[in-house]
């Protein structure tokens, strides 16, 4: 199997997981660490053109799991996230990563964060290596091991 097809394979099994947690999903450190863990792989590579904010905002607005939370207030947390990110990236990348790092309270939610990362940065077709670095960054922040996730 190629592997673009086991990633293809892989980011369905998490977004089907995820919606199997879908109930348990709705505290405000998971909000928080799930729309900064959006912003951190949309910004990955240190730079976000317009599409590309557009494409995981549309994302995001369309993930079943997150919708247990209103469209705005996502919306409004991932844009602060991801201004933090364009304003100064390594200084903005330490106080996102704080943010994820509220999730690690409840093992649960820390795994959907990182979940939810990886079906963000495959969302275009192509989870780059420097996507699948920052979401292997914020495994650490989570304590959780990169390895569980194929990272």
């Amino acid at each position: 199997m190629a592997l673009w097809d086991r990633f293809k394979e892989s980011a369905a099994t998490m977004q089907t997981q995820l919606m199997a947690k879908k109930n348990d999903l709705k505290s405000g450190a998971f909000r928080d660490a799930s729309m900064a863990m959006c912003a951190l792989v949309a910004a990955a590579d240190g730079s976000v053109d317009p599409a590309e904010r557009q494409r995981v905002a549309s994302l995001i607005a369309s993930n079943e799991v997150l919708q247990n939370f209103p469209a705005e207030d996502l919306q409004r947390r991932f844009d602060d996230y991801l201004n933090k990110l364009t304003a100064d990236f390594a200084f903005g990348k330490v106080t996102v990563l704080q943010e994820i790092a509220k999730a690690k309270k409840n093992p649960a939610e820390a795994r959907a964060v990182v979940q939810i990362g990886i079906v963000i940065g495959g969302a275009d077709g192509d989870f780059d290596k420097t996507e699948r670095a920052i979401v292997r960054e914020a495994c650490f922040a989570l304590d959780l091991p990169p390895h569980e996730f194929d990272l």
